[in-house]
């Protein structure tokens, strides 16, 4: 792949950091979170009101973990199908592609969805590797063919501002 796309000044199409990738997980991990929370209680109500009963989701043993491990991979795989990142990494500025830099596919998105709790095994092993690779692929990353690239040019951006006409000079 090659890791700059950009003119050559900015982090656009250069291989994510382990920081930046960590605060993009942790804030796809608080939506993905709330966004269950809510849709539970959403669900309970209704269920209540059609059923003219209590209705408690939570109080089955299996439910709500399949529900949440379906929801999480539903939350994950289709936008990163779809336009190469989740919530998190867009607020980040990060992106997903193939190894040679292409556009992910929805097939490549589902691969390393599934892949993902691989990383988390043998206490996160394969999320070392981030470190450990100039390209730094994750382990789930290896097996679906990804890298995460930023998607950005902050320089090329600040550039644009500048030469706006309602920009302000100092």
């Amino acid at each position: 792949m090659t890791p700059d796309r950009g003119s050559g000044t900015g982090l656009e199409g250069h291989y994510a950091g382990v920081v930046t990738r960590l605060l993009a997980f942790v804030i796809d991990i608080v939506i993905i979170a709330l966004a269950f929370t809510v849709g539970g209680h959403v669900a309970e109500y209704v269920l209540s009101v059609v059923l003219h009963r209590d209705v408690r989701l939570n109080e089955s043993a299996v439910l709500p973990d399949v529900a949440l491990a379906i929801w999480a991979f539903i939350y994950l795989a289709v936008p990163t199908g779809v336009s190469g990142r989740t919530c998190g990494m867009a607020a980040v500025g990060l992106r997903v592609v193939t190894a040679d830099g292409r556009d992910f596919t929805a097939r490549a998105a589902i691969v390393r969805t599934l892949a993902l709790p691989l990383s988390f095994l043998l206490l996160c092993l394969g999320f070392a590797l981030i470190v450990l690779r100039g390209d730094r692929r994750a382990l789930h990353d290896l097996i679906a063919g990804s890298a995460v690239v930023y998607a950005w040019d902050a320089r090329a951006a600040r550039l644009r501002f500048l030469s706006s006409p309602n920009a302000r000079r100092p």
